[in-house]
């Protein structure tokens, strides 16, 4: 494959996020005096993250920066939980940029540097450019461009957003390869025209909710992590 830009998913499969927003969580409801049970808040958050962007995919509603969508989201979940009007703006404010402050699997760092060396690398993800960022400034990730929504106007799977990533690297998207841990994304940046890598994150979604490998031929590349990938390239 002549591959001139590897572009990554980046929560879940970058970075651990259920670990993350956990921690984050734990803190900030520690020092406001709020018991309940950290993961599982974590875990309620994330789920309305697919139909937040739905509203936008669907043309219901104009683009909106997935910052926004974290807070309405963080807003309903705490209501949900009894936990309305139980964190002031300063701690809402800071609850919410936990998706700035999640840690990188293992290899991600390493890896990424190995991948940066054949070919161009930026994230392709639902999160903003400042979101990116500063979690890349977090997590001692370095990107040539960063890429995704914010860049394409339009949630991934929708095809802008990868096709307008490629584009945006100057690369058609056949020259372009996403990686990923999530056959969903990877199947919607194939039908885009890029070439898939698939990453297997076992541990994502917590102890008990293993992710089953993908297997040797489904995608162009499979691997266990971002060295692998770079081998492959």
């Amino acid at each position: 494959m002549a591959i001139g830009g590897v572009i990554f998913d980046v929560f879940g499969t970058v970075v651990d996020w259920r670990t993350g927003v956990a921690a984050e969580v734990a803190r900030v409801f520690a020092a406001a005096g709020i018991a309940d049970d950290a993961h599982a808040v974590a875990d309620a958050w994330r789920a309305e993250y697919q139909p937040s962007m739905e509203a936008v995919r669907s043309g219901a509603r104009a683009y909106t920066p997935l910052d926004a969508l974290h807070r309405e989201n963080l807003e309903r979940v705490l209501a949900a939980r009894g936990h309305a009007g139980r964190l002031d703006e300063t701690a809402l404010a800071d609850l919410n940029r936990a998706w700035e402050r999640l840690p990188p699997w293992p290899d991600a760092a390493a890896g990424i540097a190995a991948i940066r060396a054949k070919a161009l690398v930026a994230p392709c993800s639902n999160g903003s450019i400042a979101l990116m960022a500063r979690l890349a400034r977090y997590a001692g990730l370095q990107w040539d461009a960063i890429l995704g929504a914010d860049v394409a106007r339009a949630y991934k799977p929708d095809p802008a957003a990868y096709v307008r990533s490629a584009a945006a690297l100057g690369l058609a998207p056949s020259e372009v390869m996403l990686v990923a841990a999530h056959p969903a994304d990877l199947a919607a940046a194939r039908a885009a025209g890029l070439a898939a890598a698939y990453v297997h994150r076992p541990a994502e979604f917590g102890p008990g909710r293993p992710v089953p490998p993908a297997a040797p031929g489904d995608w162009d590349i499979v691997a266990d992590d971002f060295l692998a990938v770079a081998e492959a390239l």
